[in-house]
This record gives structure tokens, C-alpha cells and sequence, in this order.
């Protein structure tokens, strides 16, 4: 099963860091703050939306900065992804 993304909307996986104090303590996975880095799997066509016309500025494989707390976190075959808005990408990253 695929996901396809109407309008200006983007599904992306979030990408997991490990999280290490200044002493050198790998933090478990729930002291660790929700990760702000994603890696963008489906884009959806862009297009009038909600009366503007939305060109989409991102492609599949991009990793992004997204909004704390954006989107709708969802599960499929046990992979957890965000659908999101493209307005909350904040910036691609390189």
C-alpha cells in the first residue's frame, strides 16, 4: 500500500538521532526530545488550494527541518510517517 499526498501536503519519515549528553550519556529513546529532521517520501501535486495557486518547492528524498509539533503522525506496515503541510517545512536540509 501507498500513500499519496493530496494537494500541498508531504509524507515524510522522521529521521531518528542518537541523542548524546556533553558527559557522554546516550539518552533512551523516551528522555529524547521528538526529532525535527525528516526525510520527505511522497509529495503531493501542489495546485490551487484553497482559492492560491501552491507550487510545490520539495521532492521525495529531501531531508527537511519540519515544525515541533506539525502534522498527523500515522502507521503503515509498522513504519511510523507524518502527513504534513508544505507551509510546515521550515527548511531543507543539506
Amino acid at each position: 500500500m501507498t500513500i499519496k499526498p493530496l494537494g500541498d501536503r508531504v509524507v515524510i519519515k522522521m529521521i531518528e538521532t542518537e541523542e548524546t549528553t556533553q558527559s557522554g550519556i546516550v539518552l533512551p529513546g523516551t528522555a529524547k526530545e521528538k526529532p525535527q529532521v525528516a526525510e520527505i517520501v511522497a509529495v503531493g501535486p501542489g495546485g490551487l488550494v484553497d482559492g492560491k495557486e501552491v507550487t510545490m518547492q520539495v521532492k521525495v528524498g529531501d531531508r527537511v527541518l519540519i515544525s515541533k509539533y506539525a502534522g498527523t503522525e500515522i502507521k503503515m506496515n509498522n513504519i511510523e510517517y507524518t502527513i504534513l503541510k508544505q507551509s510546515d517545512i521550515l527548511a531543507i536540509v543539506d
